[in-house]
């Protein structure tokens, strides 16, 4: 077999249909584009957000929040800072307060409130100041010897 006697299928190729080419090839006057309306005409094509006239999606939904593309209320996000008692121990000093864990890199800004949550031990005396403490958390501290203190 060489390349010259190669030919497609059987039945494979067809010759286009040829519309608009007068009434005699069945696909004459309006060559199968109905009567009149948007989409007879030329060059019409539906934009992409286009819902058939109602009222499309992006004009439907509230135009406020966090652009996650639905309603998001504008209220400040929560910004405290939490901290776990068996990371302090395992930081092993007397005092410790929101410079110190700055330093530490533990939390990652002195100006936002610091909560000590009671996950974890606490064997030392450790004087703590923060911002919240849980009441799991002033139980173990006071328990080990150490002090709460608020700023």
């Amino acid at each position: 077999m060489s390349l010259d006697k190669l030919s497609p299928a059987k039945g494979s190729i067809r010759n286009r249909k040829r519309i608009g080419r007068g009434n005699a090839t069945g696909q004459g006057r309006t060559a199968g584009k109905g009567h009149n309306g948007y989409k007879s005409r030329s060059g019409a094509s539906n934009r992409f957000h286009f819902e058939g006239g109602q009222t499309p999606m992006a004009r439907r939904i509230p135009k406020r929040g966090l652009g996650t593309g639905k309603f998001n209320h504008m209220q400040k996000k929560s910004l405290v800072q939490i901290i776990n008692l068996n990371t302090i121990e395992k930081l092993g000093l007397d005092k410790v307060d929101v410079n110190v864990l700055v330093e530490s890199g533990i939390i990652k800004k002195a100006n936002n409130p610091v909560k000590v949550l009671g996950n974890g031990d606490i064997t030392k005396a450790v004087e703590i100041s923060a911002d919240m403490f849980s009441k799991s958390a002033i139980e173990k501290i006071e328990k080990a010897g150490g002090k709460v203190i608020y700023q």
